[in-house]
């Protein structure tokens, strides 16, 4: 029988599987699916994450993990420079194709680029796709086809282009490849505070992962939204949203968020919530 081909599904700020554009591709091209995380700390111009943020990438990779394992599949843990690290484990698990979700700061850009070029002359393609922003950079542009440098003509532009779609479902199961490469440990990474152990109210307030994100959505749709114009200025009241973290690791999308807040009706906190979320694609 011929084994199946195989593709990596390179996960980055996007520790989720609903509306994931690169693990979509993976499973849509008819291949084994190989997902991925490198803990990348070595590369040029990558900057360590604090302990407060390896806390959390802990628990939201512990998350993405059990996910992963409930469709029949896991999360191959790498740590070193990236590009050594996922054309190494191409080259390990034959793969064909590597999907990633792009990444838009200079450092990161110029980084998947030469991964592509590297990875093409291997013979193996790269594909690059959108799920972190509302928008792409390239969309949103003056008509003298230059960046806005003011949030609010950026923002008009935004309104009139067509609204990010819908989001993607996630997947029910995942093809997995006849034998997993070698991965790390999550422990051995020693990403979680010990002597002392400081994360106590870490825990208690928060909930890492993509379960988390969407009952934090839930939460602030229900309970805050409405509120949200007057209140998410005053630090006596809890007013926002608190989706900056999940956000920031991905494990919950721009595009999931814009949908579950106009579900509720247009009004005044609404499309305030909504400029929100375009001040974080302007900045």
């Amino acid at each position: 029988m011929r084994s199946m081909s195989v593709s990596i599904v390179w996960f980055r700020n996007d520790l989720r599987l609903g509306d994931n554009p690169a693990l979509i591709a993976g499973l849509g091209s008819g291949r084994a699916v190989v997902p991925v995380y490198v803990l990348d700390e070595e590369a040029d111009g990558v900057r360590a994450p604090g302990a407060a943020s390896r806390w959390w990438l802990h628990h939201s990779l512990l998350s993405l993990d059990a996910s992963l394992r409930a469709l029949g599949s896991r999360l191959v843990l790498r740590r070193g420079p990236a590009e050594q690290a996922i054309a190494g484990l191409a080259a390990e698990t034959g793969a064909e194709v590597v999907y990633w979700n792009r990444i838009y700061d200079q450092g990161s850009r110029e980084r998947d680029a030469r991964l592509k070029t590297s990875l093409g002359e291997r013979g193996v393609r790269a594909e690059s796709l959108k799920a972190n922003l509302l928008f792409e950079p390239w969309e949103v542009k003056t008509l003298s086809g230059d960046p806005f440098k003011v949030f609010t003509p950026f923002w008009r532009a935004c309104r009139n282009l067509p609204s990010p779609g819908h989001p993607l479902p996630a997947p029910k199961a995942l093809p997995a490849p006849e034998s997993w490469p070698s991965s790390d440990t999550l422990a051995s990474w020693r990403l979680l505070p010990t002597s002392p152990d400081w994360a106590g109210g870490l825990r208690a307030t928060w909930t890492p992962g993509e379960a988390g994100a969407l009952a934090r959505l839930t939460d602030f749709l229900d309970d805050t939204l409405e509120r949200y114009r007057q209140d998410r200025d005053l630090p006596a009241v809890e007013g926002t949203s608190r989706l900056s973290p999940h956000l920031a690791f991905g494990e919950i999308g721009p595009r999931q968020i814009w949908r579950a807040a106009t579900a509720r009706g247009h009004s005044a906190a609404t499309e305030k919530f909504l400029a929100e979320l375009g001040w974080r694609e302007f900045a």
